[in-house]
């Protein structure tokens, strides 16, 4: 296996883009979350809240219904749609064309859901982030794969890679069929983990920031909201990927010293978003 390419900070100052001091939320791109189901509105919340804290200047959520009051809620500056059904994901019916997608945090694997999210990557043209149960489905239907748009961004934890990819014996075996998964369906495969890789066709990216405390229940809904904004932003998917992973890292090294490992939750990856930004900022100047 070759050696990966560091996700430096001197790396990700080529790529991070300061806001245009005209811009407006207009300006700043519109993202849909597709998350959430009976249990589970959690991961909508984690996910479209990292969204907005990420620069993104609008965030639509579509939930089943019975999340539409925790959402509206708990923030209030995400507008919410509901599928029809009560309790899980039906059918996916967004009023609107965003600049990104990211779809699967929490929705279960109920069969309707299944079927919403077949229909869902058939017309989508959208760039797209896919993680949790949206991958989880997606492993016992790769073919499926063929009809997402190039470069889509697959975020799965060790679990779900394996389900995606088969098991491997060794981490060289691990890399090698992430590499031909990758090549095979044009798709950016982050590898969550410690430390998180990203894989992009025969190319290993090495992610230099984060620690042990981000190994708590909603990073990965973190971190497909992060995603979701860069693409709806206009970073092409390759650089939101490694701006995305950084800046997630980053929070959990920023917060440590305040929160210890134990303490540290998803929400303080939300927290501490605005900090790991003004680190960037604070350089690029």
């Amino acid at each position: 296996m070759k050696s990966p390419y560091l996700i430096t900070k001197e790396e990700i100052l080529k790529i991070y883009k300061p806001v245009d001091s005209k811009a407006h939320k207009g300006t700043q791109g519109h993202a849909v979350i597709i998350a959430g189901s009976y249990g589970k509105i959690g991961a909508a919340v984690l996910a479209s809240k990292s969204c907005l804290k990420s620069g993104c200047g609008l965030v639509t959520t579509f939930i089943p219904k019975c999340g539409y009051q925790i959402l509206q809620i708990s923030i209030p500056e995400v507008m919410t749609v509901t599928d029809e059904n009560t309790n899980f994901i039906t059918n996916i019916h967004l009023p609107l064309i965003p600049q990104a997608i990211g779809i699967g945090p929490g929705i279960g694997k109920e069969l309707g859901t299944q079927k919403a999210l077949f229909e869902f990557l058939r017309i989508n043209k959208m760039p797209l982030v896919l993680d949790a149960d949206a991958l989880n489905i997606i492993s016992e239907n790769l073919s499926w794969l063929e009809l997402v748009p190039e470069d889509t961004i697959l975020t799965p934890h060790p679990k779900e890679l394996e389900r995606l990819i088969g098991k491997w014996n060794s981490e060289s075996e691990k890399f090698q069929k992430t590499i031909t998964f990758s090549e095979k369906y044009k798709v950016i495969v982050v590898m969550k983990g410690a430390p998180t890789f990203i894989i992009n066709r025969n190319s290993i990216y090495e992610n230099t920031t984060g620690n042990a405390a981000l190994a708590t229940a909603g990073s990965g809904d973190t971190l497909t909201g992060i995603l979701t904004s860069l693409l709806a932003q206009g970073y092409e998917p390759k650089y939101a990927s490694k701006l995305g992973v950084y800046l997630h890292g980053l929070t959990a090294d920023l917060a440590l010293p305040k929160t210890g490992y134990e303490s540290f939750t998803a929400s303080t990856i939300i927290k501490y978003l605005g900090k790991a930004f003004i680190e960037l900022e604070n350089v690029s100047i």
